[in-house]
């Protein structure tokens, strides 16, 4: 510290999807003047409600989101361009004299925004994903002349035949914003500001039951008929948008390559998966503090133990 000028702090809430991170953020701003800044990947597209178990209209007319429904279905982003936008929605919300809480399940999005990445930080499975379906339909030549427009010297390095790397440096660039060539050459500078960071668990079988659960919800709520009007818009099927859980077995089943009930395992199942992947990825962080979830009175307690080390950490003040 330099300067001798204390560092705002920041509240961080992670965990695998389906563990209760909304239900608890709600209860943190019944205790803390906080405005939320999503960190979910698939939360800020327009008309993907019920399969990305988007906020509803009352928790939203309670506590402010930022980065929530902001972008159609169509137009691409990154981590780096969360990186930017969750800077300008801190500042803003720091302004107000209120308290940033960054709560999201995408790893990728917490990290670009308080450590920056290297490139062998930069992975995204669904960005892959589309990146080798549209390899086996197009070829390599066709994603070597869009690698050539977003990262010339990457593409120089490889050749155009060389599929392997270039799916790679096309995945780290849609991922982070930022060209691999770049991301080789430096990393993004820390934010002025410091994350107060907490994670919530719960024993897996019961996780995978309220993910369950919550899936049955999904279909019983109308999410084939939220699917079918995505698709009824004009959007593509193979947006990566539309290249999550839930949305992509929903569409093979609309198409008839899948049987309802087997639609709905499945997408259970890669939720599940999902769930577990997250998990690995934010143990990694050894600045989590987690509080585990047993029964329904411990959100309350969990949203009591973060205020409480929030005031802590600002000397008994709130903001």
């Amino acid at each position: 510290m330099d300067s001798g000028k204390k560092k705002k702090i920041v509240l961080v809430l992670v965990g695998p999807t389906g563990v209760g991170k909304t239900y608890l953020a709600t209860l943190i701003a019944q205790k803390l003047p906080v405005e939320i800044v999503s960190a979910d990947s698939r939360q800020i597209y327009r008309y993907l409600d019920i399969g990305t178990a988007k906020p509803g209209d009352e928790i939203l007319g309670k506590v402010l989101h930022h980065l929530v429904g902001f972008l159609d279905p169509d137009q691409s982003y990154s981590a780096g361009q969360f990186r930017e936008d969750a800077l300008k929605a801190i500042q803003e919300i720091s302004s107000r004299k209120k308290i940033p809480l960054i709560a999201g399940g995408s790893g990728l999005y917490i990290k670009a925004l308080f450590d920056g990445f290297f490139r062998d930080d930069v992975r995204d499975e669904k960005i892959r994903e589309s990146l080798l379906h549209r390899l086996e339909a197009e070829g390599s030549q066709v994603l070597y002349q869009d690698l050539l427009k977003v990262d010339e010297d990457s593409a120089k390095k490889i050749h155009p035949n060389n599929s392997h790397r270039i799916v790679r440096a096309l995945e780290v660039y849609l991922a982070s914003g930022m060209p691999l060539s770049d991301l080789q050459k430096k990393k993004m500078p820390k934010p002025p500001f410091l994350p107060l960071k907490f994670g919530i668990e719960m024993d897996r079988k019961k996780l995978y039951r309220q993910i369950n659960n919550r899936v049955d919800g999904m279909f019983n709520h109308g999410f084939l008929a939220e699917v079918a009007h995505v698709l009824d818009m004009g959007y593509e099927k193979s947006l990566n948008s539309l290249n999550s859980v839930g949305y992509k077995e929903v569409m093979e089943y609309l198409e008839g390559r899948l049987d309802f009930d087997v639609c709905v395992d499945l997408v259970k199942q890669n939720t599940r998966r999902y769930a577990k992947r997250q998990l690995t990825w934010f143990r990694a962080d050894k600045e989590i503090r987690w509080l585990t979830i047993e029964k329904d009175q411990d959100f309350q307690a969990a949203a009591e133990t973060i205020s409480q080390a929030y005031r802590d950490a600002m000397g008994g003040k709130e903001v």
